[in-house]
């Protein structure tokens, strides 16, 4: 219960972002970054399981592993720059099956450049599309982007009209989330935590093996409206990533 009861906490702090005191508290700056969160929430510093890592491709754990399944019919509500990053709400049924149970997307958003890395290199963004369960358990999958055309324009009605910090811009124009993601869903998979404070563990990571695309001017454009924003890679300690 006091899991659960945490996990809820974790997904009204990241995912309706009603509590601006924590908001207020920490960034990615000197004064502010992640070698700081810990005087936030210990779990920062102290947890275990935390996120992102670097995924190293030549000690990976083989094994058998339910495929990803999307079914994503709503559409994007509204898009939030909340001082952290660019947050984009959604409405309508958008669900992911994994581990025979539903998991509803409550909102993505994205990270320049990506936290999560492969072999130690970074993609220049990532995506983390968050997904909760009737419990409150959360499956985040991440999606890494390289500069380049793409063949779906879904993410265009996105990226061109970015709110100011604090500002909330409805989206008018229907956007197909299906098309976010890459048309291959094979993945790794880890054991991890939110990326931010309070860095609440028990999140399960679905990272997407193929990235998607993104023009260099719409990549620059996320760019300069949040900064650079990714948590540093955290130590795997006893844990496996599963390919």
């Amino acid at each position: 219960m006091k899991t659960a009861i945490k996990l809820t906490l974790a997904i009204g702090t990241m995912i309706s972002m009603t509590a601006p005191a924590y908001s207020a508290q920490w960034g990615y700056g000197e004064g502010d970054g992640p070698a700081t969160w810990g005087n936030i929430s210990a779990t920062c510093e102290q947890g275990q399981n935390q996120s992102p890592v670097d995924i190293e491709t030549n000690t990976l754990t083989s094994a058998k592993k339910q495929p990803l399944a999307f079914d994503y019919q709503g559409q994007v509500k509204d898009i939030i720059n909340n001082g952290h990053t660019i947050q984009v709400n959604v409405s309508g049924k958008n669900t992911l099956r994994i581990d025979d149970q539903d998991f509803e997307l409550k909102q993505f958003h994205f990270h320049t450049p990506s936290e999560n890395t492969i072999n130690g290199k970074s993609a220049p963004l990532e995506a983390h599309f968050v997904h909760a369960n009737e419990k409150g358990q959360l499956a985040v999958v991440a999606v890494m982007y390289r500069e380049g055309e793409r063949e779906s324009a879904q993410l265009d009605s996105i990226v061109n009209t970015l709110p100011a910090k604090a500002q909330t811009i409805t989206l008018e124009k229907e956007v197909n989330l299906g098309n976010l993601l890459p048309r291959v869903k094979d993945y790794y998979r880890y054991n991890g935590s939110l990326t931010t404070p309070p860095c609440s563990e028990g999140v399960r990571w679905l990272v997407l093996r193929d990235p998607q695309f993104i023009p260099k001017n719409q990549l620059k454009r996320l760019s300069s409206t949040m900064g650079e924003n990714a948590r540093p890679t955290q130590a795997l300690n006893a844990r496996l990533i599963i390919e």
